[in-house]
């Protein structure tokens, strides 16, 4: 039987509840981070670094931002098989898009077409001066490129049947300074705990989706 891609959207809830003691092989996991790597992001741009909690340990650090508002989120983060720190570069300077453009030569993308390389950094160039000198969101633009990945993280997620809890609700200033992230040039933006939903205590499983009407939010034209 195939599984369409909309099955797999059908049956993606938010875990609201994880099996502790069950891991995520270290084979998905492999595939875990190339979901993270192989996202789309304007120009390829990239501006993204992600902190993976695997130990006790790991889960206790990010756990540490689940504090006053957000208690409610701890459990989750310390349950869960593993849990990942999305964080946002904060400036996309001229080294970045240097590095971005190298990468590119290296992974064989101008092969066979020289003029593709200055093209490339000179598109890349405009769309983000658009942001910094005409927009002024340049930040903003690039945590939106974070947004994009977590979008294809969590249908991705659920096509290896793993569950998942995207989740805001935590001081991102407690997760910067416990991982050092303003020092490499990012700032965190949410958390993502991952492993297996508790079948007992996830009422969340059990729920139907709710969405808007097609109509009210499609215009054909």
């Amino acid at each position: 039987m195939t599984i369409h891609i909309t099955d797999i959207a059908r049956k993606r809830h938010t875990a609201k509840a994880y099996v502790p003691d069950r891991r995520i092989s270290d084979e998905d996991m492999k595939k875990v981070r190339e979901l993270l790597r192989f996202s789309p992001s304007s120009t390829n741009i990239q501006p993204w670094h992600f902190v993976i909690a695997s130990s006790e340990e790991g889960k206790e650090r990010v756990a540490k931002s689940a504090v006053d508002r957000f208690t409610f989120n701890a459990g989750n983060i310390r349950q869960a098989s593993h849990v990942i720190v999305f964080a946002s570069l904060i400036d996309a300077d001229e080294d970045y898009l240097l590095k971005v453009l190298a990468q590119e030569e290296a992974d064989g993308r101008f092969a066979g077409s020289p003029d593709f390389k200055p093209a490339m950094h000179a598109g890349r160039s405009m769309f983000l001066g658009i942001h910094q000198n005409e927009v002024g969101d340049a930040e903003e633009w690039l945590a939106r490129q974070v947004y994009l990945n977590l979008g294809q993280f969590l249908l991705g997620l659920r096509a290896l049947g793993i569950d998942a809890t995207p989740m805001e609700g935590v001081d991102t200033a407690i997760l910067d300074r416990g991982f050092g992230l303003r020092e490499k040039g990012y700032k965190s933006l949410f958390v993502v705990p991952i492993g297996y939903s508790d079948p007992v205590n996830d009422y969340n499983a059990a729920l139907p989706k709710s969405r808007l009407v097609e109509a009210e939010i499609i215009t054909e034209v």
